[in-house]
């Protein structure tokens, strides 16, 4: 082969116009546009939780029952209080079911005992989970004893929410003396056992709610301070915060729109976790007797009434810590769902 005929072959192609395609033809914009839209960091933890079944179905669970006492006076068959002595420690009668247990029969000495037909309670009145000693209704007692720990339990968690990411976030910013005193003032404060407040408040308050409330506000905030104020240790000196600083920008502006948004995911998990402890602390209050007190219910107080009949009547003991054992299953599991929603690297 020639020198001319092997320059014609390892020639370049010659590039003419047509092959290439003007950028301004929407076809070739709608090519370099981004296929996923862009999500914030809310919508990006809560398209994490939704993947989490185990939390999904915990968070319908707790909606359910949430719902389900928000409505007691609506959806309650009878008056929780009521008292009809005739009809006391009645068996669970659901209607159209013919089960043990379940249609108003109980086995006495071998004998199958009808004992709404022995008590003469008219057909058309039915007993879902039975009746305690007095005669009350106990799903009433429990869907209103269900609100009422709920209700302690949220207004815990909005003490713990407010108190403790105040005083962490202050402590933390601030550093330094102020720092230092703060957190003395805090382990001197955790060193007293919530229940010796809870006595001192039933000293100086009336036996109630609102004591246990402003008991549980002294004392749960504690955890939350102490989290809020190691996470804006850690945040405080981060690029963002110094060149918010560079920028003139003030301490509290810096604090409530730098770092406390950082912190949202860190204080959701914290406060999920407080509510059942909440719950917890509630029903052993009202079930060593310093609680609630009669004839208003929780699920302390159906726990302590009834365990006294359990070896006879365990069905009145059983609701009641059935639906408080779900509900602190329940918000733990949608506690560790959002933990894991927040801050995907903790599954490692």
């Amino acid at each position: 082969m020639s020198e001319n005929e092997l320059r014609n072959t390892t020639a370049m192609p010659t590039i003419t116009k047509d092959l290439f395609e003007s950028a301004a033809k929407s076809s070739m914009q709608d090519k370099e546009k981004i296929s996923a839209p862009s999500l914030s960091f809310m919508a990006d933890s809560w398209r994490r939780l939704k993947k989490n079944k185990v939390a999904m179905i915990s968070l319908i669970i707790l909606i359910i029952i949430s719902l389900s006492s928000l409505l007691a006076p609506v959806i309650a068959p009878h008056d929780p209080n009521a008292q009809t002595v005739q009809y006391a420690n009645l068996p669970p009668k659901i209607p159209g079911v013919d089960i043990n247990g379940l249609n108003g029969t109980v086995k006495q000495n071998g004998v199958v005992i009808d004992k709404y037909e022995t008590s003469k309670v008219p057909e058309d009145v039915y007993y879902y989970l039975g009746t305690d000693s007095l005669g009350r209704d106990l799903l009433s007692r429990i869907l209103y004893g269900t609100r009422v720990s709920l209700f302690i339990a949220f207004m815990a968690a909005l003490f713990n929410l407010t108190l403790g990411v105040v005083y962490g976030l202050t402590s933390g910013w601030l550093g330094g003396r102020v720092d230092n005193i703060m957190q003395r003032i805090l382990e001197i404060l955790s060193g007293v056992p919530n229940l010796v407040v809870v006595i001192l408040m039933l000293l100086v308050l009336k036996p109630g709610i609102s004591s246990i409330i402003i008991a549980l506000a002294l004392t749960e905030w504690l955890s939350m301070a102490r989290v809020v104020r190691a996470q804006t240790l850690k945040l405080k000196n981060q690029e963002y915060i110094l060149a918010a600083r560079t920028l003139g920008q003030s301490p509290m502006k810096i604090a409530f729109r730098h770092i406390l948004p950082n912190l949202a995911g860190v204080i959701i998990i914290q406060v999920m976790f407080s509510i059942p402890s909440a719950i917890f602390f509630e029903a052993f209050l009202s079930f060593i007797g310093i609680g609630i007190p009669a004839p208003n219910a929780s699920l302390g107080t159906l726990i302590n009434d009834g365990y006294k009949t359990f070896r006879f009547l365990p069905h009145l003991m059983w609701y009641p810590a059935g639906i408080m054992s779900v509900i602190m299953i329940c918000f733990n599991l949608l506690a560790d769902g959002l933990r894991d929603a927040f801050d995907p690297k903790m599954r490692d």
